[in-house]
């Protein structure tokens, strides 16, 4: 079918408008603790709500479903309300997931259903199941499996020896397809994850940051090549934000800084309005827009930092998780760059009518949204 090239500037703002508004449907992380008294703890970070209306990884946003109506009338009872509704679940739950210990199934148990108070609705209330079990001591390893049917999940184990307080972690694996999880060791220390290993979990887990995960930082960088689909105004602003973000991010994994989410997270919404102001009130690259884009990397940087932090770094690979991680970040916004110029620099930067039908426009949907994140974010405090 042909498109008016008139009309592709719209479709790209529709493109980019969604987001702001949808309810990401956001993996299961799954933290298994085994206990060398004899026991294990299970606590899966879910959205309930997704739970029981069947609302899983097949879908980008919760509006995408049958079922979003339903989600939408959960998502706004009150936590007693809600664990109610999910009590004739847990059997179900129980039946589907399946924990292996040296290959023999064993069936946990629901200990306690934490529920957060609904909040602000436009945004996922993630709970905490906490399922717990008996392992016999000379188990050797264990495997897990959550279905599909739940959405994908990341899990990782941790070893604890409470009497001599020593634990041990490992890698996370993230499990975006029906399967279950390589077997974890629960030998003395867990099997040390080799380079290529870290190097690929690392990698995928920067490039997921971005897309489709991160909205805020790919309307920053849209907002970026916004300005000017030339390649070296573009590359200038890329390779300052780049090497901002690298800096900030290196720092906060190391300890160095630290800034509350509360505080780094509307400031970064805030950074993605005063960009698509910049767009529309200056016509050419001066040199306080880079110093403005490296300050806003620093910004961001810190924002990616608070992902990794929760994802969890290797001990014995800090150094190699560390610069994958950038690396698949880097690969997210280039090929962000890379489909922006193939739909919109490729075809109409050099019409006359760019400015004023693509860049302006775009830039002020950019400010719309990064103001309204700004809004929803301090509104949340």
């Amino acid at each position: 079918m042909f498109i008016p090239a008139r009309l592709l500037p719209l479709l790209f703002l529709l493109w980019i408008a969604p987001a702001a508004f949808a309810d990401i449907v956001k993996p299961a992380l799954v933290e298994i603790s085994v206990y060398t008294e004899g026991r294990y703890r299970i606590e899966i970070r879910a959205s309930v709500e997704a739970l029981l209306t069947g609302i899983n990884g097949q879908y980008k946003d919760t509006r995408q479903a049958p079922t979003a109506q339903e989600y939408d009338r959960l998502r706004e009872l009150e936590a007693p309300m809600l664990a109610e509704a999910f009590e004739p679940f847990q059997e179900r739950m129980l039946d589907l997931i399946e924990l292996r210990l040296d290959g023999e199934i064993n069936r946990p148990r629901v200990a306690k259903v934490d529920i957060p108070v609904p909040g602000y609705t436009k945004v996922p209330r993630i709970s905490v199941i906490t399922l717990e079990g008996d392992i016999p001591t000379a188990t050797r390893s264990l495997t897990w499996y959550y279905p599909t049917a739940f959405g994908d999940n990341a899990v990782r184990v941790r070893q604890v020896d409470e009497d001599n307080e020593q634990w041990h972690w490992s890698a996370w694996q993230w499990i975006r397809d029906d399967r279950t999880s390589d077997p974890f060791s629960l030998t003395e220390v867990f099997r040390t994850p080799g380079f290529l290993d870290v190097v690929t979990e690392y990698t995928a887990a920067g490039f997921d940051h971005i897309i489709p995960l991160g909205m805020d930082h790919i309307l920053f960088v849209l907002g970026l090549f916004l300005f000017s689909t030339r390649m070296r105004p573009l590359l200038w602003q890329i390779t300052m934000f780049t090497v901002a973000h690298s800096i900030t991010l290196a720092l906060a994994m190391t300890g160095v800084i630290e800034l509350p989410a509360r505080v780094v997270e509307p400031l970064i919404a805030l950074s993605i309005a005063y960009v698509g102001v910049e767009n529309i009130w200056h016509r050419r690259l001066h040199k306080s827009r880079l110093v403005l884009v490296f300050v806003f990397g620093l910004l961001h940087g810190l924002g990616f930092a608070s992902m990794l932090a929760e994802f969890g770094m290797p001990d014995n690979a800090f150094f190699t998780a560390l610069v994958s991680f950038n690396v698949g970040v880097e690969i997210g916004q280039l090929t962000v760059v890379a489909v922006a110029f193939l739909t919109v620099g490729l075809w109409f930067g050099n019409k006359p009518y760019y400015r004023n039908l693509i860049l302006i426009p775009g830039s002020l949907m950019i400010t719309l949204v990064g103001l309204y994140w700004t809004w929803q974010r301090l509104s949340l405090q």
